[in-house]
Protein backbone atom coordinates (compact mmCIF):
# COMPACT_ATOMS: atom_id res chain seq x y z
CA UNK A 1 0.00 0.00 0.00
CA UNK A 2 1.32 3.13 -1.03
CA UNK A 3 1.71 6.59 1.38
CA UNK A 4 -1.55 8.07 0.29
CA UNK A 5 -0.83 10.72 2.73
CA UNK A 6 -1.83 13.89 1.15
CA UNK A 7 0.32 17.01 1.36
CA UNK A 8 -1.91 20.09 2.75
CA UNK A 9 -0.78 23.41 3.08
CA UNK A 10 -2.16 25.75 5.88
CA UNK A 11 -3.11 29.51 5.10
CA UNK A 12 -1.40 32.00 6.55
CA UNK A 13 -3.24 33.29 9.87
CA UNK A 14 -3.61 37.15 10.95
CA UNK A 15 -3.06 37.93 14.77
CA UNK A 16 -6.20 37.85 16.77
CA UNK A 17 -5.61 41.85 17.16
CA UNK A 18 -5.60 42.44 13.28
CA UNK A 19 -8.04 39.70 12.49
CA UNK A 20 -10.91 41.99 11.34
CA UNK A 21 -8.72 44.33 9.07
CA UNK A 22 -7.06 41.19 7.53
CA UNK A 23 -10.01 39.87 6.67
CA UNK A 24 -10.90 42.52 4.94
CA UNK A 25 -7.58 43.40 3.36
CA UNK A 26 -7.24 39.40 2.80
CA UNK A 27 -10.92 38.25 1.97
CA UNK A 28 -9.39 35.37 0.09
CA UNK A 29 -7.45 34.22 2.75
CA UNK A 30 -10.51 33.94 4.55
CA UNK A 31 -12.24 32.02 2.37
CA UNK A 32 -9.56 29.57 1.80
CA UNK A 33 -9.14 29.15 5.86
CA UNK A 34 -12.79 28.07 5.74
CA UNK A 35 -12.32 25.53 2.90
CA UNK A 36 -9.82 24.03 5.24
CA UNK A 37 -12.13 24.03 7.60
CA UNK A 38 -14.50 22.09 5.32
CA UNK A 39 -11.90 19.63 4.12
CA UNK A 40 -11.22 19.06 7.67
CA UNK A 41 -14.57 17.85 8.47
CA UNK A 42 -14.63 15.96 4.99
CA UNK A 43 -16.48 18.20 3.25
CA UNK A 44 -14.59 17.94 0.36
CA UNK A 45 -16.90 19.44 -2.55
CA UNK A 46 -17.83 22.33 -0.10
CA UNK A 47 -13.94 22.90 0.56
CA UNK A 48 -13.74 22.99 -3.28
CA UNK A 49 -16.23 25.89 -3.74
CA UNK A 50 -14.06 27.74 -0.97
CA UNK A 51 -11.44 27.52 -2.71
CA UNK A 52 -12.72 28.66 -6.10
CA UNK A 53 -13.63 31.25 -5.14
CA UNK A 54 -10.62 32.44 -2.94
CA UNK A 55 -9.06 31.70 -5.84
CA UNK A 56 -11.31 33.63 -8.07
CA UNK A 57 -10.48 36.70 -5.62
CA UNK A 58 -6.57 36.23 -6.12
CA UNK A 59 -5.83 33.14 -8.51
CA UNK A 60 -2.33 33.68 -7.71
CA UNK A 61 -2.89 32.12 -4.41
CA UNK A 62 -0.65 29.05 -3.95
CA UNK A 63 -2.19 27.19 -0.98
CA UNK A 64 -5.61 27.42 -2.14
CA UNK A 65 -4.19 25.86 -5.64
CA UNK A 66 -2.23 23.55 -3.82
CA UNK A 67 -5.29 22.15 -1.52
CA UNK A 68 -8.02 22.33 -4.12
CA UNK A 69 -6.18 19.62 -5.61
CA UNK A 70 -6.12 17.52 -2.10
CA UNK A 71 -10.04 18.18 -2.31
CA UNK A 72 -10.43 17.06 -6.28
CA UNK A 73 -8.17 14.06 -4.97
CA UNK A 74 -10.67 13.56 -2.14
CA UNK A 75 -13.54 13.36 -4.36
CA UNK A 76 -11.42 10.48 -6.70
CA UNK A 77 -10.88 13.15 -9.58
CA UNK A 78 -7.34 11.93 -9.76
CA UNK A 79 -6.88 13.23 -13.28
CA UNK A 80 -8.24 16.48 -12.63
CA UNK A 81 -5.78 16.61 -9.61
CA UNK A 82 -3.18 15.38 -10.93
CA UNK A 83 -3.14 18.06 -13.85
CA UNK A 84 -3.57 20.73 -10.74
CA UNK A 85 -0.82 19.47 -9.15
CA UNK A 86 1.36 19.07 -12.02
CA UNK A 87 1.28 23.03 -13.09
CA UNK A 88 1.60 24.08 -9.14
CA UNK A 89 4.88 21.96 -9.47
CA UNK A 90 6.13 23.59 -12.83
CA UNK A 91 5.58 26.96 -11.20
CA UNK A 92 8.93 28.49 -10.91
CA UNK A 93 7.44 31.20 -8.75
CA UNK A 94 6.68 28.37 -5.95
CA UNK A 95 8.75 27.44 -2.98
CA UNK A 96 10.79 24.10 -3.42
CA UNK A 97 8.33 22.82 -0.29
CA UNK A 98 5.20 23.58 -2.60
CA UNK A 99 6.74 22.03 -5.59
CA UNK A 100 8.25 18.81 -3.96
CA UNK A 101 5.01 18.41 -2.33
CA UNK A 102 2.94 19.05 -5.40
CA UNK A 103 5.01 16.20 -7.55
CA UNK A 104 4.03 13.89 -4.14
CA UNK A 105 0.39 14.58 -4.28
CA UNK A 106 0.42 14.36 -8.34
CA UNK A 107 2.62 10.97 -8.00
CA UNK A 108 -0.41 9.42 -5.88
CA UNK A 109 -3.30 10.95 -8.61
CA UNK A 110 -1.29 9.28 -10.87
CA UNK A 111 -0.90 5.89 -8.87
CA UNK A 112 -5.00 5.62 -8.25
CA UNK A 113 -4.97 6.24 -11.96
CA UNK A 114 -2.67 3.04 -12.69
CA UNK A 115 -0.19 5.32 -14.65
CA UNK A 116 2.81 3.60 -13.20
CA UNK A 117 5.68 5.32 -14.86
CA UNK A 118 4.02 8.87 -15.07
CA UNK A 119 3.66 8.62 -10.88
CA UNK A 120 7.72 6.88 -10.91
CA UNK A 121 8.54 10.17 -12.51
CA UNK A 122 6.70 12.41 -9.86
CA UNK A 123 8.25 10.83 -7.20
CA UNK A 124 11.62 10.90 -8.33
CA UNK A 125 11.25 14.49 -9.19
CA UNK A 126 9.67 15.36 -5.69
CA UNK A 127 12.89 13.89 -4.05
CA UNK A 128 15.23 15.97 -6.25
CA UNK A 129 13.74 18.71 -4.64
CA UNK A 130 13.42 16.68 -0.91
CA UNK A 131 15.44 13.74 -0.75
CA UNK A 132 14.81 13.64 2.69
CA UNK A 133 11.03 12.65 2.19
CA UNK A 134 11.24 8.96 3.15
CA UNK A 135 7.32 8.10 1.88
CA UNK A 136 8.48 9.98 -1.47
CA UNK A 137 10.63 7.16 -1.48
CA UNK A 138 8.84 4.58 -0.39
CA UNK A 139 6.08 5.32 -2.65
CA UNK A 140 8.52 5.54 -5.54
CA UNK A 141 9.78 1.93 -5.05
CA UNK A 142 6.27 0.67 -4.14
CA UNK A 143 5.15 1.90 -7.79
CA UNK A 144 8.09 -0.03 -9.47
CA UNK A 145 7.10 -3.20 -7.92
CA UNK A 146 3.57 -2.63 -9.37
CA UNK A 147 5.32 -2.03 -12.90
CA UNK A 148 7.20 -4.96 -12.16
CA UNK A 149 3.54 -6.81 -11.62
CA UNK A 150 2.14 -5.61 -14.48
CA UNK A 151 5.03 -7.23 -16.73
CA UNK A 152 4.98 -10.46 -15.13
CA UNK A 153 1.63 -10.57 -15.37
CA UNK A 154 1.46 -10.16 -19.22
CA UNK A 155 4.52 -12.34 -19.44
CA UNK A 156 2.48 -14.88 -17.77
CA UNK A 157 -0.87 -13.98 -20.30
CA UNK A 158 1.38 -14.66 -23.37
CA UNK A 159 3.00 -17.67 -22.74
CA UNK A 160 -0.88 -19.06 -21.35
CA UNK A 161 -1.93 -18.15 -24.55
CA UNK A 162 0.93 -20.06 -26.45
CA UNK A 163 0.12 -22.91 -24.43
CA UNK A 164 -3.71 -22.88 -25.24
CA UNK A 165 -3.41 -22.39 -28.63
CA UNK A 166 -0.60 -25.36 -28.91
CA UNK A 167 -3.01 -27.66 -26.71
CA UNK A 168 -5.84 -26.57 -29.43
CA UNK A 169 -3.57 -27.31 -32.23
CA UNK A 170 -2.48 -30.68 -31.07
CA UNK A 171 -6.25 -31.62 -30.18
CA UNK A 172 -7.09 -31.26 -33.46
CA UNK A 173 -4.38 -32.99 -34.94
CA UNK A 174 -5.71 -35.87 -32.40
CA UNK A 175 -8.95 -35.90 -33.24
CA UNK A 176 -8.30 -35.56 -37.33
CA UNK A 177 -5.94 -38.90 -36.84
CA UNK A 178 -8.56 -40.76 -35.30
CA UNK A 179 -11.25 -40.09 -37.56
CA UNK A 180 -8.76 -41.28 -40.37
CA UNK A 181 -8.06 -44.44 -39.07
CA UNK A 182 -11.53 -45.53 -37.90
CA UNK A 183 -14.66 -43.12 -37.87
CA UNK A 184 -16.54 -45.64 -36.17
CA UNK A 185 -14.39 -45.63 -32.85
CA UNK A 186 -15.65 -43.90 -30.02
CA UNK A 187 -13.15 -40.90 -29.54
CA UNK A 188 -11.25 -41.52 -25.81
CA UNK A 189 -12.73 -37.90 -24.63
CA UNK A 190 -16.06 -39.58 -25.32
CA UNK A 191 -15.84 -42.75 -22.51
CA UNK A 192 -13.63 -40.58 -20.26
CA UNK A 193 -15.71 -39.91 -16.94
CA UNK A 194 -16.58 -36.04 -16.75
CA UNK A 195 -15.24 -35.71 -13.26
CA UNK A 196 -12.04 -36.58 -14.11
CA UNK A 197 -11.50 -33.55 -15.60
CA UNK A 198 -8.70 -31.33 -14.98
CA UNK A 199 -8.65 -27.74 -15.36
CA UNK A 200 -5.64 -25.87 -17.34
CA UNK A 201 -2.70 -24.83 -14.94
CA UNK A 202 -3.27 -21.18 -13.46
CA UNK A 203 -0.19 -19.06 -12.58
CA UNK A 204 0.42 -19.33 -8.62
CA UNK A 205 -1.71 -17.09 -6.53
CA UNK A 206 0.74 -13.71 -5.39
CA UNK A 207 0.40 -12.67 -2.08
CA UNK A 208 -1.79 -9.79 -1.88
CA UNK A 209 -2.45 -6.82 0.55
CA UNK A 210 -5.83 -4.67 0.46
CA UNK A 211 -7.31 -3.84 -2.72
CA UNK A 212 -5.53 -6.35 -4.81
CA UNK A 213 -2.09 -4.84 -4.70
CA UNK A 214 0.95 -7.22 -4.11
CA UNK A 215 2.40 -6.76 -0.38
CA UNK A 216 6.04 -5.46 0.11
CA UNK A 217 7.93 -6.74 3.34
CA UNK A 218 10.47 -4.48 5.48
CA UNK A 219 13.55 -5.94 4.36
CA UNK A 220 12.55 -5.98 0.54
CA UNK A 221 11.08 -2.25 0.94
CA UNK A 222 14.56 -1.01 2.59
CA UNK A 223 16.06 -2.81 -0.06
CA UNK A 224 14.57 -0.74 -3.05
CA UNK A 225 14.80 2.18 -1.01
CA UNK A 226 18.76 1.91 -0.81
CA UNK A 227 18.95 0.81 -4.83
CA UNK A 228 16.82 4.39 -5.07
CA UNK A 229 19.26 6.53 -3.02
CA UNK A 230 21.73 5.10 -5.35
CA UNK A 231 20.25 6.13 -8.32
CA UNK A 232 19.25 9.79 -6.70
CA UNK A 233 23.08 10.36 -5.50
CA UNK A 234 24.73 9.47 -8.87
CA UNK A 235 21.77 12.02 -10.55
CA UNK A 236 22.86 14.64 -7.97
CA UNK A 237 26.31 13.99 -8.08
CA UNK A 238 25.98 14.52 -12.47
CA UNK A 239 23.60 18.07 -11.91
CA UNK A 240 26.13 19.43 -9.33
CA UNK A 241 28.93 18.63 -11.90
CA UNK A 242 27.22 20.71 -14.46
CA UNK A 243 25.96 23.83 -12.08
CA UNK A 244 29.57 24.34 -10.92
CA UNK A 245 27.64 26.08 -7.71
CA UNK A 246 24.06 26.00 -6.44
CA UNK A 247 22.26 29.56 -6.30
CA UNK A 248 19.71 29.19 -3.08
CA UNK A 249 16.08 29.87 -4.21
CA UNK A 250 13.84 32.43 -2.33
CA UNK A 251 10.17 31.80 -1.64
CA UNK A 252 7.68 31.56 1.33
CA UNK A 253 6.50 28.30 2.77
CA UNK A 254 2.96 28.16 3.72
Amino acid sequence: MIGRRLKFILVAVCGLSAATACAQKYPERRIARQGNEAYNDGEYSQSEIKYRKALDLDPALQEAQFNLGDALYKQQRYEESAQLFARLAADSLASDAIRAASFFNEGNALFQQKKYPEALEAYKSSLRIDPTDMEAKFNLAYTKKMMEQEQNQGQGQNQNQNQDQNQNQNQDQNQNSGDQSDPNKDSENDKRNPNDRRPGSKNPEQKQGDGGEPKVDRSEAERMLDAVQGEEDKTREKVNAKKGAVVGRSGKNW
